[in-house]
Protein backbone atom coordinates (compact mmCIF):
# COMPACT_ATOMS: atom_id res chain seq x y z
CA UNK A 1 0.00 0.00 0.00
CA UNK A 2 1.43 3.34 -0.74
CA UNK A 3 0.17 4.83 2.49
CA UNK A 4 2.25 2.58 4.33
CA UNK A 5 5.33 3.48 2.59
CA UNK A 6 5.74 6.62 4.81
CA UNK A 7 4.90 4.56 7.94
CA UNK A 8 7.52 2.37 7.28
CA UNK A 9 9.88 4.99 6.58
CA UNK A 10 9.02 6.62 9.79
CA UNK A 11 8.91 3.64 11.91
CA UNK A 12 12.65 2.35 10.33
CA UNK A 13 13.91 5.87 10.88
CA UNK A 14 13.19 5.20 14.79
CA UNK A 15 14.14 1.96 14.84
CA UNK A 16 17.72 3.09 13.54
CA UNK A 17 17.79 5.88 15.64
CA UNK A 18 17.07 3.30 18.64
CA UNK A 19 20.21 0.77 17.73
CA UNK A 20 22.53 4.12 17.25
CA UNK A 21 22.02 5.06 20.53
CA UNK A 22 22.23 1.48 21.21
CA UNK A 23 26.11 1.44 19.85
CA UNK A 24 26.90 4.58 21.90
CA UNK A 25 25.82 2.82 24.77
CA UNK A 26 27.98 -0.04 24.30
CA UNK A 27 30.76 2.04 24.02
CA UNK A 28 30.26 3.59 27.50
CA UNK A 29 29.53 -0.63 28.83
CA UNK A 30 32.71 -1.15 30.41
CA UNK A 31 31.42 -4.07 33.23
CA UNK A 32 28.04 -5.58 34.39
CA UNK A 33 27.26 -2.78 36.90
CA UNK A 34 27.32 -0.71 33.55
CA UNK A 35 25.54 -3.46 31.26
CA UNK A 36 22.77 -3.65 34.05
CA UNK A 37 22.56 -0.61 36.62
CA UNK A 38 24.31 2.03 34.17
CA UNK A 39 26.93 2.46 36.31
CA UNK A 40 24.69 4.58 39.02
CA UNK A 41 25.38 7.76 36.61
CA UNK A 42 21.71 8.56 35.57
CA UNK A 43 21.26 12.43 35.79
CA UNK A 44 18.03 13.96 36.76
CA UNK A 45 16.24 14.69 33.12
CA UNK A 46 16.72 10.28 31.87
CA UNK A 47 16.03 9.07 35.39
CA UNK A 48 12.65 11.01 34.74
CA UNK A 49 11.45 9.98 31.59
CA UNK A 50 12.76 7.01 31.11
CA UNK A 51 11.21 5.78 34.68
CA UNK A 52 8.00 7.22 33.26
CA UNK A 53 8.61 5.46 29.49
CA UNK A 54 9.35 1.99 31.31
CA UNK A 55 5.96 2.74 32.90
CA UNK A 56 3.64 3.52 30.01
CA UNK A 57 3.75 0.59 28.21
CA UNK A 58 1.67 -0.48 24.83
CA UNK A 59 -1.20 -0.28 27.02
CA UNK A 60 -0.99 3.81 27.28
CA UNK A 61 -1.84 4.18 23.91
CA UNK A 62 -3.73 0.85 23.31
CA UNK A 63 -5.40 -0.73 26.07
CA UNK A 64 -6.43 2.20 28.14
CA UNK A 65 -7.84 4.55 25.45
CA UNK A 66 -9.88 0.97 24.28
CA UNK A 67 -11.45 0.39 27.57
CA UNK A 68 -12.55 4.40 27.74
CA UNK A 69 -13.57 4.05 24.31
CA UNK A 70 -16.11 0.99 25.26
CA UNK A 71 -17.28 2.24 28.77
CA UNK A 72 -16.50 6.28 28.83
CA UNK A 73 -15.05 8.38 31.51
CA UNK A 74 -15.79 5.86 34.83
CA UNK A 75 -12.35 3.70 33.29
CA UNK A 76 -10.34 6.50 33.92
CA UNK A 77 -10.20 5.67 37.71
CA UNK A 78 -7.22 3.58 36.56
CA UNK A 79 -5.12 6.91 35.50
CA UNK A 80 -6.36 8.68 38.67
CA UNK A 81 -5.17 5.27 40.85
CA UNK A 82 -1.83 5.63 38.76
CA UNK A 83 -0.92 9.06 39.16
CA UNK A 84 -2.03 8.77 42.96
CA UNK A 85 0.06 5.65 43.71
CA UNK A 86 3.23 7.10 41.38
CA UNK A 87 3.53 10.20 43.41
CA UNK A 88 4.17 8.28 46.72
CA UNK A 89 6.27 6.11 45.07
CA UNK A 90 8.56 8.47 44.47
CA UNK A 91 8.26 10.19 47.92
CA UNK A 92 8.20 6.99 49.91
CA UNK A 93 10.71 4.81 48.04
CA UNK A 94 12.87 6.35 45.29
CA UNK A 95 15.44 8.26 47.72
CA UNK A 96 15.62 5.64 50.10
CA UNK A 97 15.74 2.33 47.72
CA UNK A 98 18.73 4.70 45.86
CA UNK A 99 20.94 4.57 49.39
CA UNK A 100 19.68 1.42 50.71
CA UNK A 101 20.96 -0.31 47.91
CA UNK A 102 24.36 1.56 47.65
CA UNK A 103 24.95 1.11 51.50
CA UNK A 104 23.94 -2.83 51.00
CA UNK A 105 27.35 -3.33 49.02
CA UNK A 106 26.11 -2.18 45.94
CA UNK A 107 23.12 -3.97 45.03
CA UNK A 108 22.47 -4.33 41.44
CA UNK A 109 18.90 -6.18 41.49
CA UNK A 110 15.97 -6.29 43.48
CA UNK A 111 16.94 -9.80 44.41
CA UNK A 112 20.26 -8.77 45.38
CA UNK A 113 18.75 -5.71 47.47
CA UNK A 114 16.21 -8.21 49.42
CA UNK A 115 19.51 -10.35 49.94
CA UNK A 116 22.24 -8.34 51.56
CA UNK A 117 19.76 -5.99 53.06
CA UNK A 118 18.69 -9.04 55.35
CA UNK A 119 21.99 -10.57 55.23
CA UNK A 120 19.86 -13.97 54.11
CA UNK A 121 22.84 -16.62 53.68
CA UNK A 122 20.59 -19.08 52.64
CA UNK A 123 19.71 -17.41 49.53
CA UNK A 124 15.98 -18.05 49.76
CA UNK A 125 15.12 -14.35 49.41
CA UNK A 126 17.39 -14.23 45.90
CA UNK A 127 15.72 -17.56 43.93
CA UNK A 128 12.04 -16.87 45.19
CA UNK A 129 12.18 -13.27 44.03
CA UNK A 130 14.41 -14.00 41.02
CA UNK A 131 11.05 -16.74 40.01
CA UNK A 132 8.22 -14.33 40.76
CA UNK A 133 9.82 -11.94 38.61
CA UNK A 134 10.43 -14.32 35.91
CA UNK A 135 7.18 -15.76 36.30
CA UNK A 136 5.08 -12.71 36.15
CA UNK A 137 7.67 -10.74 34.15
CA UNK A 138 7.47 -13.08 31.14
CA UNK A 139 3.34 -12.23 30.80
CA UNK A 140 4.69 -8.62 31.72
CA UNK A 141 6.98 -8.86 28.70
CA UNK A 142 4.04 -10.75 26.30
CA UNK A 143 1.96 -7.62 27.00
CA UNK A 144 4.36 -5.74 25.18
CA UNK A 145 4.78 -7.82 22.38
CA UNK A 146 1.13 -8.32 21.66
CA UNK A 147 0.77 -4.37 21.69
CA UNK A 148 3.36 -4.55 18.87
CA UNK A 149 2.18 -6.69 17.00
CA UNK A 150 -1.36 -5.70 16.87
CA UNK A 151 0.18 -2.12 15.50
CA UNK A 152 2.28 -3.90 12.97
CA UNK A 153 -0.64 -6.00 12.21
CA UNK A 154 -3.00 -3.16 11.79
CA UNK A 155 -0.66 -0.75 10.06
CA UNK A 156 1.19 -3.41 7.47
CA UNK A 157 -1.73 -5.65 7.52
CA UNK A 158 0.89 -8.47 7.71
CA UNK A 159 0.11 -11.43 9.85
CA UNK A 160 -0.69 -11.68 13.48
CA UNK A 161 2.41 -14.42 14.11
CA UNK A 162 4.49 -12.11 11.20
CA UNK A 163 4.01 -9.36 13.17
CA UNK A 164 4.74 -10.61 16.79
CA UNK A 165 8.90 -11.00 15.67
CA UNK A 166 8.49 -7.51 13.71
CA UNK A 167 7.69 -5.60 16.74
CA UNK A 168 10.22 -7.83 19.04
CA UNK A 169 13.34 -7.71 17.23
CA UNK A 170 13.91 -3.72 17.51
CA UNK A 171 13.72 -3.85 21.44
CA UNK A 172 15.85 -7.18 21.35
CA UNK A 173 18.69 -5.82 19.15
CA UNK A 174 19.29 -2.41 21.33
CA UNK A 175 18.77 -4.28 24.56
CA UNK A 176 21.17 -6.49 23.63
CA UNK A 177 23.78 -4.29 22.19
CA UNK A 178 23.35 -1.38 24.70
CA UNK A 179 21.58 -2.74 28.20
CA UNK A 180 20.81 -0.22 30.59
CA UNK A 181 22.28 2.64 29.47
CA UNK A 182 20.86 2.16 25.76
CA UNK A 183 17.46 1.46 27.51
CA UNK A 184 17.94 4.49 29.49
CA UNK A 185 18.38 6.45 26.53
CA UNK A 186 16.10 5.73 23.98
CA UNK A 187 13.20 5.76 26.86
CA UNK A 188 14.22 9.75 27.00
CA UNK A 189 13.60 10.00 23.36
CA UNK A 190 10.30 7.64 23.44
CA UNK A 191 8.90 9.67 26.43
CA UNK A 192 8.96 12.90 24.57
CA UNK A 193 7.47 11.03 21.43
CA UNK A 194 4.90 9.81 23.56
CA UNK A 195 3.60 12.97 25.13
CA UNK A 196 3.60 14.59 21.99
CA UNK A 197 1.53 12.25 20.30
CA UNK A 198 -0.87 12.40 23.19
CA UNK A 199 -1.55 15.96 23.24
CA UNK A 200 -1.57 15.91 19.82
CA UNK A 201 -3.97 13.63 18.68
CA UNK A 202 -7.06 14.39 21.12
CA UNK A 203 -6.62 18.30 19.99
CA UNK A 204 -6.86 16.91 16.10
CA UNK A 205 -10.14 14.63 16.90
CA UNK A 206 -11.67 17.34 18.64
CA UNK A 207 -11.56 19.44 15.96
CA UNK A 208 -12.58 17.30 13.72
CA UNK A 209 -15.87 16.52 15.35
CA UNK A 210 -16.28 20.16 15.33
CA UNK A 211 -15.67 20.85 18.91
CA UNK A 212 -15.60 20.10 22.78
CA UNK A 213 -19.25 21.47 22.80
CA UNK A 214 -20.11 19.40 19.87
CA UNK A 215 -18.52 16.35 21.03
CA UNK A 216 -19.61 16.11 24.14
CA UNK A 217 -22.96 16.24 22.87
CA UNK A 218 -22.56 13.60 20.25
CA UNK A 219 -21.10 11.71 23.21
CA UNK A 220 -23.63 11.78 25.46
CA UNK A 221 -26.28 11.16 22.97
CA UNK A 222 -24.59 7.73 22.19
CA UNK A 223 -24.92 7.20 25.85
CA UNK A 224 -25.26 9.05 28.59
CA UNK A 225 -23.41 6.77 30.95
CA UNK A 226 -20.42 7.61 28.88
CA UNK A 227 -19.80 11.02 31.21
CA UNK A 228 -20.73 9.23 34.46
CA UNK A 229 -17.44 8.36 36.52
CA UNK A 230 -19.49 6.27 38.66
CA UNK A 231 -21.21 4.77 35.28
CA UNK A 232 -22.15 0.55 36.42
CA UNK A 233 -19.16 0.78 39.23
CA UNK A 234 -20.01 0.48 43.25
CA UNK A 235 -17.08 1.25 45.93
CA UNK A 236 -15.69 -2.04 45.61
CA UNK A 237 -14.78 -1.12 41.38
CA UNK A 238 -13.63 2.00 42.26
CA UNK A 239 -11.24 0.99 44.82
CA UNK A 240 -9.75 -2.08 42.49
CA UNK A 241 -8.99 0.78 39.34
CA UNK A 242 -7.50 3.60 42.00
CA UNK A 243 -5.58 0.13 43.28
CA UNK A 244 -3.54 0.03 40.68
CA UNK A 245 -1.57 2.62 42.07
CA UNK A 246 -0.44 0.03 44.62
CA UNK A 247 1.59 -1.67 42.14
CA UNK A 248 3.93 0.61 41.96
CA UNK A 249 6.21 0.28 45.02
CA UNK A 250 7.11 -3.21 43.57
CA UNK A 251 8.27 -2.99 39.99
CA UNK A 252 11.57 -3.74 39.08
CA UNK A 253 11.81 -2.21 35.65
CA UNK A 254 10.71 1.14 37.44
CA UNK A 255 12.52 1.36 40.74
CA UNK A 256 15.77 -0.18 39.17
CA UNK A 257 16.02 3.56 37.59
CA UNK A 258 15.58 4.82 41.46
CA UNK A 259 19.01 2.88 41.90
CA UNK A 260 20.68 4.15 38.97
CA UNK A 261 20.39 7.86 39.41
CA UNK A 262 23.35 9.66 40.22
CA UNK A 263 22.43 10.53 43.59
CA UNK A 264 18.97 10.52 45.49
CA UNK A 265 19.18 14.68 45.00
CA UNK A 266 18.64 13.58 41.54
CA UNK A 267 15.89 11.64 42.41
CA UNK A 268 13.93 14.66 44.51
CA UNK A 269 14.53 16.46 41.10
CA UNK A 270 13.49 13.73 38.81
CA UNK A 271 9.67 13.79 41.21
CA UNK A 272 8.65 17.18 39.49
CA UNK A 273 9.36 16.20 36.09
CA UNK A 274 8.13 12.46 35.92
CA UNK A 275 4.46 13.12 37.55
CA UNK A 276 4.01 16.54 35.15
CA UNK A 277 5.07 14.01 32.23
CA UNK A 278 2.97 11.53 33.55
CA UNK A 279 -0.26 13.69 34.37
CA UNK A 280 0.00 15.11 30.87
CA UNK A 281 0.28 11.57 29.43
CA UNK A 282 -2.66 9.83 31.23
CA UNK A 283 -5.06 13.24 30.41
CA UNK A 284 -3.90 12.62 26.55
CA UNK A 285 -4.89 9.42 26.21
CA UNK A 286 -8.32 9.63 28.18
CA UNK A 287 -9.31 12.16 25.86
CA UNK A 288 -8.03 10.39 23.08
CA UNK A 289 -10.48 7.56 24.12
CA UNK A 290 -13.51 9.50 25.00
CA UNK A 291 -13.26 11.95 21.93
CA UNK A 292 -12.85 9.06 19.60
CA UNK A 293 -16.39 7.91 20.71
CA UNK A 294 -17.64 11.05 19.38
CA UNK A 295 -15.66 10.91 15.98
CA UNK A 296 -16.59 7.18 15.25
CA UNK A 297 -20.33 8.07 15.92
CA UNK A 298 -19.66 10.95 13.25
CA UNK A 299 -18.06 8.62 10.99
CA UNK A 300 -19.42 5.49 11.00
CA UNK A 301 -17.76 4.00 7.78
CA UNK A 302 -14.34 4.51 9.34
CA UNK A 303 -15.20 2.51 12.63
CA UNK A 304 -15.55 -1.05 11.33
CA UNK A 305 -11.58 -1.61 12.83
CA UNK A 306 -12.33 -0.01 16.07
CA UNK A 307 -15.87 -1.62 16.58
CA UNK A 308 -13.77 -5.00 16.35
CA UNK A 309 -10.95 -3.97 18.55
CA UNK A 310 -11.46 -1.22 20.84
CA UNK A 311 -7.60 -0.91 21.25
CA UNK A 312 -7.44 -0.10 18.17
CA UNK A 313 -8.35 3.21 18.64
CA UNK A 314 -5.50 5.17 18.73
CA UNK A 315 -3.75 3.57 15.41
CA UNK A 316 -7.07 4.39 13.81
CA UNK A 317 -7.60 7.67 14.51
CA UNK A 318 -3.47 8.54 14.01
CA UNK A 319 -4.13 6.66 10.07
CA UNK A 320 -7.28 8.45 9.23
CA UNK A 321 -6.74 12.58 10.70
CA UNK A 322 -3.14 12.82 10.06
CA UNK A 323 -0.93 12.74 6.65
CA UNK A 324 0.43 9.52 6.08
CA UNK A 325 4.16 10.85 6.98
CA UNK A 326 2.82 12.37 10.55
CA UNK A 327 0.76 9.11 10.95
CA UNK A 328 3.93 7.63 10.76
CA UNK A 329 5.45 9.38 13.28
CA UNK A 330 2.36 9.43 15.73
CA UNK A 331 2.15 5.42 15.53
CA UNK A 332 5.81 5.37 16.37
CA UNK A 333 4.71 6.70 19.59
CA UNK A 334 3.22 3.09 20.06
CA UNK A 335 6.21 1.63 19.25
CA UNK A 336 8.45 3.62 21.63
CA UNK A 337 5.73 2.96 24.35
CA UNK A 338 6.08 -0.63 23.44
CA UNK A 339 10.03 -0.70 22.97
CA UNK A 340 10.61 1.19 26.16
CA UNK A 341 8.78 -1.13 28.70
CA UNK A 342 9.58 -4.19 26.82
CA UNK A 343 13.27 -3.71 26.93
CA UNK A 344 13.09 -3.03 30.76
CA UNK A 345 11.30 -6.10 31.15
CA UNK A 346 13.73 -8.10 29.22
CA UNK A 347 16.95 -6.03 31.07
CA UNK A 348 15.13 -7.20 34.50
CA UNK A 349 14.55 -11.11 33.56
CA UNK A 350 18.03 -11.09 31.92
CA UNK A 351 19.41 -9.32 35.01
CA UNK A 352 17.33 -11.99 37.58
CA UNK A 353 19.08 -15.01 35.45
CA UNK A 354 22.48 -13.62 35.38
CA UNK A 355 22.73 -12.10 38.74
CA UNK A 356 20.69 -14.29 40.77
CA UNK A 357 21.15 -17.37 39.59
CA UNK A 358 23.67 -18.09 37.02
CA UNK A 359 26.36 -15.75 39.24
CA UNK A 360 24.87 -16.88 42.66
CA UNK A 361 24.66 -20.36 41.99
CA UNK A 362 26.92 -21.63 38.71
CA UNK A 363 29.68 -19.29 38.25
CA UNK A 364 30.69 -17.52 41.49
CA UNK A 365 34.45 -16.24 40.09
CA UNK A 366 32.57 -15.15 36.51
CA UNK A 367 34.93 -11.97 35.00
CA UNK A 368 32.81 -9.21 34.41
CA UNK A 369 33.21 -9.70 30.51
CA UNK A 370 31.52 -13.17 30.79
CA UNK A 371 28.43 -11.79 33.05
CA UNK A 372 27.94 -9.53 30.32
CA UNK A 373 27.33 -11.60 28.03
CA UNK A 374 25.54 -14.45 29.81
CA UNK A 375 22.93 -11.49 29.99
CA UNK A 376 23.05 -10.40 26.61
CA UNK A 377 21.99 -14.25 25.97
CA UNK A 378 19.57 -14.03 28.35
CA UNK A 379 17.69 -11.06 27.10
CA UNK A 380 17.10 -13.61 24.05
CA UNK A 381 16.18 -16.46 25.87
CA UNK A 382 13.46 -14.25 27.83
CA UNK A 383 12.23 -12.71 24.68
CA UNK A 384 11.87 -16.28 22.86
CA UNK A 385 9.25 -17.14 25.96
CA UNK A 386 7.79 -13.94 25.92
CA UNK A 387 7.09 -14.04 22.12
CA UNK A 388 5.74 -17.13 22.77
CA UNK A 389 3.38 -16.66 25.53
CA UNK A 390 1.94 -13.89 23.19
CA UNK A 391 1.58 -16.07 20.04
CA UNK A 392 -2.15 -16.67 20.62
CA UNK A 393 -3.93 -14.32 18.33
CA UNK A 394 -6.73 -13.35 21.32
CA UNK A 395 -4.31 -11.73 24.15
CA UNK A 396 -6.03 -8.60 25.09
CA UNK A 397 -3.20 -6.23 26.39
CA UNK A 398 -4.41 -4.64 29.35
CA UNK A 399 -5.35 -7.94 30.84
CA UNK A 400 -1.96 -9.12 30.79
CA UNK A 401 -0.68 -5.76 32.34
CA UNK A 402 -3.58 -6.12 34.68
CA UNK A 403 -2.44 -9.83 36.21
CA UNK A 404 1.41 -9.05 35.70
CA UNK A 405 1.57 -5.83 37.53
CA UNK A 406 -0.69 -7.14 40.23
CA UNK A 407 1.34 -10.25 40.82
CA UNK A 408 4.79 -8.29 40.74
CA UNK A 409 3.40 -5.42 42.67
CA UNK A 410 1.69 -7.47 45.83
CA UNK A 411 5.20 -9.57 45.88
CA UNK A 412 7.54 -6.97 46.16
CA UNK A 413 5.71 -3.61 46.92
CA UNK A 414 5.16 -3.87 50.52
CA UNK A 415 8.77 -5.84 51.10
CA UNK A 416 10.19 -2.77 49.32
CA UNK A 417 8.02 0.26 51.06
CA UNK A 418 8.54 -1.38 54.54
CA UNK A 419 12.21 -2.33 54.20
CA UNK A 420 13.45 1.07 53.15
CA UNK A 421 11.34 2.47 56.05
CA UNK A 422 11.10 0.31 58.82
CA UNK A 423 14.33 -1.18 60.41
CA UNK A 424 12.72 -3.79 62.72
CA UNK A 425 12.12 -5.56 59.28
CA UNK A 426 13.01 -9.45 59.17
CA UNK A 427 14.40 -11.77 56.67
CA UNK A 428 11.80 -13.93 57.59
CA UNK A 429 9.04 -10.94 57.05
CA UNK A 430 10.54 -10.40 54.06
CA UNK A 431 10.08 -13.92 53.01
CA UNK A 432 6.60 -14.62 54.43
CA UNK A 433 5.43 -11.20 52.81
CA UNK A 434 6.92 -12.29 48.85
CA UNK A 435 5.19 -15.34 49.43
CA UNK A 436 2.12 -14.42 50.33
CA UNK A 437 1.94 -11.46 48.10
CA UNK A 438 2.58 -13.74 44.93
CA UNK A 439 0.26 -16.40 45.82
CA UNK A 440 -2.89 -14.84 47.21
CA UNK A 441 -2.30 -13.19 43.66
CA UNK A 442 -2.43 -16.26 41.71
CA UNK A 443 -5.71 -17.65 43.83
CA UNK A 444 -7.48 -14.51 43.84
CA UNK A 445 -7.12 -13.98 40.06
CA UNK A 446 -8.37 -18.02 39.35
CA UNK A 447 -10.68 -18.87 42.31
CA UNK A 448 -11.40 -16.16 44.39
CA UNK A 449 -12.32 -13.00 42.08
CA UNK A 450 -15.59 -10.69 43.86
CA UNK A 451 -15.05 -8.43 41.93
CA UNK A 452 -11.86 -6.91 43.69
CA UNK A 453 -8.80 -6.49 41.51
CA UNK A 454 -6.16 -9.34 42.88
CA UNK A 455 -3.26 -6.45 44.05
CA UNK A 456 -5.65 -5.31 47.04
CA UNK A 457 -5.82 -8.46 48.82
CA UNK A 458 -2.58 -9.86 47.72
CA UNK A 459 -1.00 -6.25 48.48
CA UNK A 460 -2.86 -5.73 52.52
CA UNK A 461 -1.62 -9.69 53.06
CA UNK A 462 1.67 -9.04 52.06
CA UNK A 463 2.14 -6.13 54.40
CA UNK A 464 0.05 -7.47 57.50
CA UNK A 465 2.62 -10.91 56.82
CA UNK A 466 5.73 -8.90 56.71
CA UNK A 467 4.91 -6.89 59.87
CA UNK A 468 3.80 -10.16 62.35
CA UNK A 469 6.04 -12.19 61.41
CA UNK A 470 9.09 -9.80 61.83
CA UNK A 471 7.78 -8.54 65.03
CA UNK A 472 6.96 -12.43 65.99
CA UNK A 473 10.63 -13.17 65.56
CA UNK A 474 13.67 -11.78 66.58
CA UNK A 475 14.84 -8.45 66.06
CA UNK A 476 17.08 -7.70 63.25
CA UNK A 477 20.83 -8.07 63.91
CA UNK A 478 23.51 -5.00 65.13
CA UNK A 479 25.19 -5.07 61.70
CA UNK A 480 21.44 -4.92 59.72
CA UNK A 481 20.62 -2.14 61.79
CA UNK A 482 23.84 -0.05 61.55
CA UNK A 483 23.25 -0.07 57.69
CA UNK A 484 19.84 0.77 57.79
CA UNK A 485 20.75 3.45 60.12
CA UNK A 486 23.58 5.07 57.87
CA UNK A 487 21.46 4.65 54.61
CA UNK A 488 18.62 6.58 56.39
CA UNK A 489 21.10 9.34 57.34
CA UNK A 490 22.60 9.90 54.48
CA UNK A 491 18.75 9.94 52.52
CA UNK A 492 18.31 12.62 55.13
CA UNK A 493 21.04 15.04 53.80
CA UNK A 494 20.24 18.07 52.20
Amino acid sequence: MIMNTPLLVAFLVYIFGAVMLSLLAYRATYNFNDYILGGRRLGTLVTALSAGASDMSGWLLMGLPGAIFLSGISESWIAIGLIIGSYLNWKLVAGRLRVHTEANNNSLTLPDYFTRRFSDHSKLLRVISAIVILIFFSIYSASGIVAGARLFESTFGISYQSALWASAAATIIYTFIGGFLAVSWVDTVQASLMIFALLLTPVMVIFAVGGIESSLRVVVAKNPGNIDMLKDLNLVSILSLLCWGLGYFGQPHILVRFMAADSHHTVRRACRINIIWMILCLAGTTAVGFFGIAYFVNNPQHAVGVLQNSERVFIDLALILFSPWMAGILLSAILAAVMSTLSCHFLVCSSALTEDLYKAFLRKSASQRELVWVARLMVLLVAVVAIFLASHSENRVLDLVSYAWAGVGAAFGPVVLISVNWPRMTRNGALAGMVVGAITVIIWKNYVGWGVYEIIPGFLFSGIAIVLVSLIGSPPCVSITQRFDQADAEFRTL
